[in-house]
């Protein structure tokens, strides 16, 4: 091999031995470097002060750097063509045309240095100075020869633009401050490329000597200087002279400014969010992550609007300085595009520096009872399952569920209410009735489909106080679950980071846009229907001025208070937007003025205004698949041959019930009015056929209860020896009080007593009851009897004078 070697080369002519020589020695040059370069890397870039962004680009919230300097980073954006011009004419006039170092500069900066008067100087290029920010070194011909070599490194690995934001976002500005981001924001408030020729010429100056040219403390020196730059700028042509002449008017007015703090909660989260990202991520991503730091890419863009985010900032702060008399002294806000579900305003709670009440908490992801605002998702639910439409007519008077003893917030009962008022005025007892023929099982599953991950934690313990606020969730969860209501019923997360390209600019709206995706958790006839309850609220804001009125956003809203009033809250939406409201205290105490129609719904307001005002008053069009039909007036269901009173209501078709209304029942009576009889004891004649309400046994306590006018069928002919037909079991009495298998405490000293109440059809004349089979006496239907029962294990037994009978069992202790 060698032999053929050496032959082919003493073939080649000496020309083309040169040539191969010279190759191979390049060749060799080439791959010393390559062993160079990966022998010696470049020194890591200092890390970036972590910051949030607007989904604008502007800065939000921004951190101290790890090593506790303001070194924010400045994208490709951030270098406008008059801070390229400006730094390039004064620093580095070759900077696009040398390799790193410039040989003429180099040759002129010796000469001057050994043979001249004048100030010794250095000649770096800008790629030179980037190696010194990188690896700062004394000033030696040594330490300069590795500034050289380190340059060349660097054009090897990074383009000019690419070099030019690695200065400017390592070189020094005085005290933490580093990078030309960081000095524009902390000394005069703006982005780079939002400043003004004369703002920018200045921010190039005060590298040259940052504790002499500190803005804000030489400014007096800073602006001298600036204007001997302007006009040496002007004599070279950088700048037209009538821009340099008004520059040169311009005040310096740079002063220290306080880093942005905008959204402090959102972006705390964020950023916790990334870090924890960048720990868990292979180390192929780790290092693309480095170089994006590199070349200014480290913020995280989030969703949020910037002027939204301030107001709702501004509007939450007076607010709860106003309620603090009252004892309220937190709240959170959260507001989210329907139609992208970005989040646009995300304020966690009044004031992130109050120490003293908790301000740090974030409020938008604390788990509270979330009040009644769970029921609008219950109405739509059931209407999805056939069981109630808007006019149906549903129970609010005392019902005992099991154990279970609902309330209305006001301790009042209405007797029977349709859905729509039930909802509107947030009543409790029919929403425990919905929930009690849909199943909490149904209902927990669907809440855990909308991302309400504490209740799909306790959803095998919860029960029938869930919709009254028995479980917990957060303002997150529940804004999430109001959108899905304002987007047709179809759930879909909420967005907190903005879709970014390659070029870290927001992505087109296209991709944003809301399309089929997403969870369908109700119809959209069913989101539909229980929007326009909710969009018939008076508001509480509306003004006396007409005029003023039709510019106001309309809303659809529903408020909630947890139990003690420790939680006030008021979620809305429209077209556009769904704002949620908390007021409370982080530390749980109660308030007497806490609730969300009163506290929580003048801020949602003052929000919506601001948000939406004038904004034509888009709103829902009623969707496919709904329809309307007559109902009866008196019960909400499909009229009877006895329903009189018809009106219009929604329902929807092959899903709504169909059951035809009984609210009245035929009765045949004796001629007097004092018998009824049945089909088995029916007489040829004398009687007459007379319509009775047909109440249920606890709509009939309750108005016996109240003294309300109700008539009440005869009692059955006791003539009759046969069972009646319609004698079903569950005509029985029902036993309100005691409550089944609950446990009574009494005290032995004082003359406590047990109270006996039933609820029993309305043609129940008489009821008998019994402590352990053992007689206690008769009483009517809806009269109380009290017994003083002895300690343990106490049967109640109710009867009525049809024979049917109800148990129920409970322990009782003497103290």
């Amino acid at each position: 091999m060698r032999h053929w070697v050496r032959k082919q080369w003493e073939n080649v002519g000496p020309g083309g031995r040169r040539l191969r020589l010279g190759l191979l020695s390049l060749l060799g040059v080439v791959l010393a470097a390559l062993g160079l370069d990966a022998a010696f890397p470049l020194p890591p870039v200092p890390p970036a002060s972590p910051v949030v962004l607007a989904a604008d680009g502007s800065v939000l919230h921004a951190y101290l750097s790890p090593d506790q300097k303001w070194r924010l980073p400045a994208a490709l954006r951030d270098i406008t063509p008059t801070l390229r011009q400006a730094l390039v004419a004064k620093e580095d006039r070759w900077f696009y045309w040398h390799p790193g170092i410039n040989p003429a500069a180099l040759l002129k900066a010796a000469g001057n240095n050994v043979f001249g008067n004048k100030r010794r100087t250095g000649a770096s290029t800008i790629t030179m100075q980037v190696a010194r920010l990188l690896e700062p070194k004394e000033r030696t011909v040594a330490g300069k020869l590795q500034e050289m070599l380190r340059a060349l490194q660097l054009e090897a690995h990074y383009s000019k633009d690419e070099i030019l934001q690695l200065y400017l976002n390592l070189v020094p500005y005085g005290s933490n401050v580093e990078g030309v981001k960081s000095a524009a924001l902390l000394y005069y408030g703006q982005p780079p490329h939002y400043l003004s020729l004369a703002q920018t010429v200045t921010l190039t100056i005060v590298p040259n000597n940052p504790s002499r040219l500190t803005p804000g403390r030489h400014n007096a020196a800073l602006l001298a200087a600036r204007n001997r730059w302007l006009r040496r700028l002007g004599e070279q042509g950088v700048f037209p002279a009538k821009d340099i002449e008004n520059a040169l008017q311009e005040p310096l007015l740079a002063q220290r400014r306080p880093a942005p703090q905008l959204a402090p909660h959102i972006s705390r989260r964020l950023v916790q969010a990334r870090n924890q990202a960048n720990r868990q991520a292979p180390p192929s991503l780790q290092e693309n992550r480095r170089k994006a730091l590199a070349r200014g890419a480290g913020g995280v863009r989030s969703t949020l609007v910037r002027g939204k985010q301030a107001k709702a900032e501004a509007l939450t702060r007076n607010y709860v300085r106003r309620l603090a008399p009252l004892g309220i002294t937190q709240s959170a806000v959260l507001v989210v595009n329907n139609r992208t579900r970005a989040v646009e305003a995300y304020v966690g709670s009044a004031d992130f520096q109050d120490a003293f009440h908790q301000g740090q908490v974030d409020g938008i992801r604390a788990v509270r009872s979330p009040g009644s605002t769970l029921k609008p998702f219950l109405y739509a639910l059931a209407v999805d399952r056939g069981l109630v439409t808007p006019k149906r007519v549903l129970p609010d008077v005392p019902t005992n569920f099991g154990s279970y003893r609902p309330e209305n917030f006001d301790k009042r009962c209405n007797g029977e209410v349709t859905l729509e008022r039930a909802l509107a005025y947030s009543l409790n007892i029919p929403a425990v009735h919905v929930l009690e023929q849909l199943g909490v099982g149904t209902f927990t599953s669907q809440l855990s489909r909308a991302g309400f991950r504490t209740v799909g934690r306790q959803a095998p313990q919860l029960g029938l106080s869930t919709i009254l606020g028995g479980c917990g969730a957060s303002l997150e969860e529940l804004v999430g679950l109001y959108a899905a209501l304002a987007n047709g019923g179809r759930y879909q997360p909420l967005r907190f980071t903005a879709a970014t390209s390659a070029t870290n600019r927001p992505a087109p709206p296209s991709l944003l846009e809301r399309g089929a995706g997403g969870v369908r958790l109700v119809s959209e006839p069913a989101a539909y229907l229980i929007t326009d309850i909710l969009s018939q609220l008076v508001r509480p804001d509306l003004p006396v001025g007409y005029e003023n009125s039709l510019r106001l956003p309309r809303i659809a809203w529903k408020t909630g208070t947890s139990y003690g009033r420790r939680d006030a809250w008021s979620i809305g939406y429209n077209r556009h937007y769904t704002v949620g409201v908390w007021l409370g205290n982080f530390g749980g105490q109660g308030a007497a003025a806490l609730t969300g129609t009163d506290v929580a719904t003048p801020l949602l307001f003052d929000l919506f205004n601001d948000l939406s005002y004038n904004d034509g008053g888009e709103w829902f069009a009623p969707p496919a698949g709904l329809d309307f039909r007559l109902i009866c007036g008196v019960s909400g269901q499909v009229p009877g041959p006895h329903c009189p009173d018809q009106v219009m209501d929604y329902f929807l078709p092959g899903l709504s019930d169909t059951r035809r209304c009984e609210h009245q029942q035929e009765v045949l009576v004796s001629a007097d009015g004092q018998l009824s009889y049945c089909r088995v004891c029916q007489p040829e004649m004398g009687y007459r056929r007379v319509l009775y309400p047909n109440f249920s046994p606890e709509v009939l306590a309750f108005k016996a209860a109240q003294g309300l006018p109700h008539t009440v069928r005869p009692p059955h002919n006791p003539a009759c020896a046969l069972v009646r037909a319609d004698d079903a079991p569950d005509q029985a009495p029902r036993i309100l009080s005691p409550t089944p298998n609950a446990e009574y405490v009494l005290d032995a000293r004082d003359s406590q007593q047990l109270q006996l109440r039933c609820a029993a059809a309305n043609d129940v004349r008489q009821v008998y009851w019994y402590a352990n089979d053992q007689f206690v006496r008769a009483a009517a239907p809806t009269e109380a009897v009290f017994i003083r029962p002895a300690a343990g294990v106490l049967k109640i037994s109710c009867a009525d004078d049809h024979g049917r009978n109800t148990n129920v069992q409970v322990l009782v202790e003497r103290l």
